[in-house]
């Protein structure tokens, strides 16, 4: 496993807009802290060094083939692959509104690319990991068509609950940087305690 740093961060951050107030994620978490990922890509030329630095934090496991959840996280595995002169493949978004619990999203690679990845070596990219919903299913469902995933990258993760997945899956985490980060079960969140509302425009 690759060491994360903790600088600089400011190259990440100035390329997505965000702000603080009470959001919840994809995950079903609630935190203090938005980004707007959307933005990230908007002038991908500027976070190009980024990416190429990410690739070669990558390179040295060998993967076959780099795979992206949809959306921002796509646009950088692409990149990454791109980079690394290898096969690239994405997982679909597919939320469950009707379940109430974390991580009831759901990620799934289209059909054409499922035999692709069978018994290939492959690294799981994202743009920046929190809880890391993204990653958890297209972790899972790359398991389902027998993948070998060696390890995940990022540009930027944020708190510790990516490590912990990563160290009980038995993968490499391999991120430009890392940032502590405030994030809680909905039952513990100070925010909610206190009777601030969620900001329903970025909650995803």
């Amino acid at each position: 496993m690759g060491e994360l740093v903790n600088a600089p961060t400011d190259d990440v951050f100035a390329l997505v807009e965000g702000r603080r107030g009470h959001f919840a994620f994809e995950s079903g978490h609630h935190g203090d802290r938005w980004l707007d990922l959307e933005t990230l890509c908007a002038r991908p030329r500027r976070f190009a060094p980024l990416v190429a630095n990410l690739a070669r934090r990558i390179s040295p496991y060998h993967v076959d083939a780099v795979c992206g959840p949809l959306t921002e996280g796509a646009f950088v595995a692409l990149m990454v692959a791109s980079e690394l002169d290898v096969e690239f493949a994405y997982a679909d978004r597919i939320p469950h509104p009707e379940r109430d619990a974390l991580f009831a999203v759901e990620y799934r690679l289209p059909p054409a690319l499922r035999s692709r990845v069978r018994g290939k070596r492959v690294a799981i990219v994202n743009d920046v990991i929190s809880a890391g919903s993204a990653v958890r299913g297209a972790f899972s469902d790359l398991e389902a068509c027998g993948a070998h995933i060696v390890a995940v990258g990022a540009l930027l993760v944020l708190g510790s609950a990516m490590a912990t997945f990563a160290a009980e899956t038995h993968v490499a985490l391999e991120a430009l940087s890392a940032q502590p980060h405030n994030i809680w079960l909905p039952s513990a969140c100070p925010l909610c305690a206190a009777g601030v509302p969620l900001d329903t425009l970025a909650t995803r």
